[in-house]
């Protein structure tokens, strides 16, 4: 799924994300709002995460989803 499809389907996704990120909170949840920018940065922040690391995670975590 490519991240305009995440970001317009952002209500159905985010129980995946949380799912997936058990340390991010709901308003985590809800400041991303779809924004690839914003879970890098909080993925980051949470867990300690490289850039290039967290981009990766995010790029595996997309292509699971349907």
């Amino acid at each position: 799924m490519n991240w305009d499809q995440i970001e317009g389907s952002w209500k159905e996704q985010k129980g995946k994300l949380m799912t997936t990120w058990g340390k991010l909170t709901n308003d985590d949840i809800e400041s991303i709002a779809g924004k690839r920018t914003t879970l890098l940065g909080l993925l980051q922040s949470r867990y300690g995460r490289g850039r290039e690391e967290a981009e990766q995670e995010i790029d595996l975590w997309a292509a699971k989803i349907r």
